[in-house]
């Protein structure tokens, strides 16, 4: 299924918010059919209390009102977030943002790899290091570990991949929503990806709800500083939707992505592969040293986990990110794209903060 999440203004209950899933060309308004279902947290929490799936329970609700309302998905894609009419939000969240955890795996794919190492190795010609036969930076290092250890076998644990934290759900933006381009930032970067979207169950059993497109959105020219400059560089906003696909196979993706500027194209990534078909981890060995660790599996909890891209425009480009521009990814798997425009962040984020005594 293609789950949506959107916003219809006129009406007072939930704030509006309402939860759907596309079949051709309208959304089916699951809300309409039953009040109580206003997002993804709301039928996930209904199906574990029914004991039938996600998709069952979403589906059922929308089958029960033959002719339940319906809306033109064009209409809602194209819609001004925030504006009058009805329009879409991230399709996944949770009432509480501070319990979703959005974080990231990296090094995953041949093409990201080559990004990184040519992003530090070109630091190390410039100080006349000697090449080796050895990986050159700890980026290849760590992507020949996933090369070698990251497709274990079935009851096995393999080598853990590259993770970092990205921030709660507070820093979360659907589509059509702005990316912070942050005060402090020496710039942004696109990196169209796979996003998994996972509720944590009342037993504490991690359930993938399903993927979406998403843009985790990060700082290439901070990261290239040093190595370890690339926690830092991740904190700030990402995007994801327009759609969570429930039944997607995580096996072979083409993903493209595009950046305008005053309405001309000055960036086209060509074709992008993702899914375990191109990737150095299998999803399960990514999904278990992501979950292996208790402060993951908190009952009630969401998780928002982006699985890596194959290219990165930083290494190939002579321009830096700008208010206005915007990012558009889209895949062959996914009916809609996901397009975001870069926007200010906070001038006072340029300033240092003052803590205060208590």
């Amino acid at each position: 299924m293609r789950v949506v999440q959107f916003v219809i203004p006129s009406i007072a209950r939930a704030d509006g918010r309402r939860v759907g899933y596309v079949v051709g060309e309208e959304v089916v308004d699951v809300t309409a059919a039953d009040e109580t279902l206003t997002s993804v947290f709301a039928v996930f929490e209904a199906s574990q209390a029914s004991g039938r799936s996600f998709d069952e329970t979403l589906a059922g609700a929308g089958a029960s009102d033959g002719d339940a309302s319906r809306l033109d998905y064009s209409g809602l894609l194209a819609a001004r977030v925030g504006g009058g009419t009805p329009y879409l939000v991230a399709p996944f969240g949770h009432p509480d943002d501070h319990r979703i955890l959005v974080s990231g795996t990296g090094l995953t794919h041949t093409g990201s790899a080559k990004s990184r190492d040519q992003m530090h190795s070109d630091d190390d010609a410039a100080t006349g290091n000697t090449p080796t036969d050895e990986p050159a930076t700890d980026s290849a290092k760590m992507f020949q570990m996933g090369i070698d250890g990251g497709s274990p076998e079935a009851g096995e644990r393999g080598t853990s991949p590259e993770w970092f934290y990205k921030g709660n759900g507070t820093v979360l933006r659907g589509p059509g929503e702005g990316l912070e381009l942050p005060a402090f930032a020496l710039d942004g970067g696109e990196e169209p990806e796979l996003a998994g979207c996972y509720f944590i169950d009342r037993a504490g059993v991690p359930r993938r709800v399903g993927f979406t497109l998403g843009n985790e959105w990060s700082d290439h020219e901070t990261e290239r500083i040093n190595y370890l400059y690339l926690a830092p560089s991740k904190l700030r906003s990402c995007a994801i939707g327009p759609e969570l696909v429930t039944d997607f196979e995580f096996d072979g993706l083409t993903l493209e992505c595009a950046v305008e500027r005053d309405g001309r194209l000055i960036y086209e990534s060509g074709p992008l592969y993702t899914g375990e078909q191109y990737m150095s981890h299998t999803l399960a060995n990514c999904e278990d040293h992501h979950f292996k660790y208790p402060l993951h599996r908190v009952p009630g909890d969401a998780h928002v986990h982006f699985f890596g891209t194959s290219q990165l425009s930083y290494p190939t480009r002579d321009w830096k990110f700008q208010v206005d521009d915007v990012i558009t990814i889209s895949a062959n798997a996914f009916s809609a794209p996901l397009s975001n425009v870069v926007v200010s962040g906070d001038p006072v984020e340029g300033r240092p903060v003052r803590v205060a005594r208590a």
